[in-house]
């Protein structure tokens, strides 16, 4: 390995940092950047091999051989230009550069369908829960958050390595998806406890505030409710997500 690159000023150290910091960068240069142990071991488990290793000085490779082994590249940079890149308050030691997966839509598989949902967190988390419950598939609606920004990745906690994820779409883009379509009312609809549900299916997650669109709300098969005893008006969209995929991972029926 080369000595360590110390200039912020160098061509790469500028590249890396603008694909670690700006949420949309990944689309101009089709790759995306994750930092940190547990993300690029994700990466590494569904056979993702990182295009570019980033190590610090403080990089401990007997510790992480693995990942060391792994790349196809790997550069180190002082502690200082690795802080500079990374931009988080407490930076990891390595970081990993991957290339953007192409996707094409797939008609009859899991899918979730995320429209408009504009936090990271919240986006993030629905990703672990499609991932964790067996939805191979997520289609963004434009306006849903960046999903290979470096936020999204964080939350997602290795999450995207297993999916399908297909982002910037119209509602005309989902013709092609031969599913039931299920959507969460608080005013329509059995409780999603007491009914069974298609399997496959799409469950399509709303704007935190709108909810889902009327277009969209349109072509729902399926209404359910999400019984609330303790009188709360609605739930955070991403705890939402995790009760109905649950619920289709646990209480299914041939669609």
């Amino acid at each position: 390995m080369n000595p360590p690159i110390t200039s912020r000023d160098n061509p790469l150290v500028k590249e890396l940092k603008k694909l670690a910091q700006d949420n949309t960068a990944y689309r101009k240069q089709a790759r995306f950047w994750v930092e940190g142990d547990h993300l690029v071991r994700a990466a590494l488990t569904r056979g993702v091999v990182p295009e570019l290793l980033l190590v610090s000085e403080s990089f401990d490779a007997l510790a992480h051989a693995q990942i060391a082994q792994a790349a196809i590249k790997t550069v180190a940079v002082s502690d200082k230009v690795f802080q500079e890149i990374s931009g988080l308050a407490s930076p990891a030691t390595l970081g990993a550069v991957f290339a953007l997966p192409a996707a094409d839509l797939q008609a009859s598989v899991n899918t979730v369908v995320l429209d408009r949902v504009q936090d990271a967190g919240n986006v993030g988390s629905i990703l672990r829960s499609a991932a964790g419950f067996g939805f191979t598939q997520v289609l963004a609606i434009k306006g849903t958050a960046a999903l290979w920004s470096p936020k999204v990745l964080r939350a997602g906690m290795g999450a995207h390595f297993g999916l399908r994820l297909l982002e910037g779409l119209d509602e005309a883009d989902l013709a092609g998806l031969n599913l039931p379509w299920l959507v969460t009312s608080s005013h329509q609809g059995e409780f999603i406890h007491r009914q069974p549900l298609p399997n496959p299916c799409a469950w399509v997650m709303g704007h935190e505030g709108q909810g889902v669109s009327p277009g969209l709300m349109a072509r729902a098969t399926h209404f359910v409710r999400i019984a609330q005893p303790g009188g709360e008006e609605s739930l955070n969209v991403a705890a939402a997500a995790a009760i109905c995929l649950h619920a289709s991972a646990t209480h299914q029926t041939a669609s």
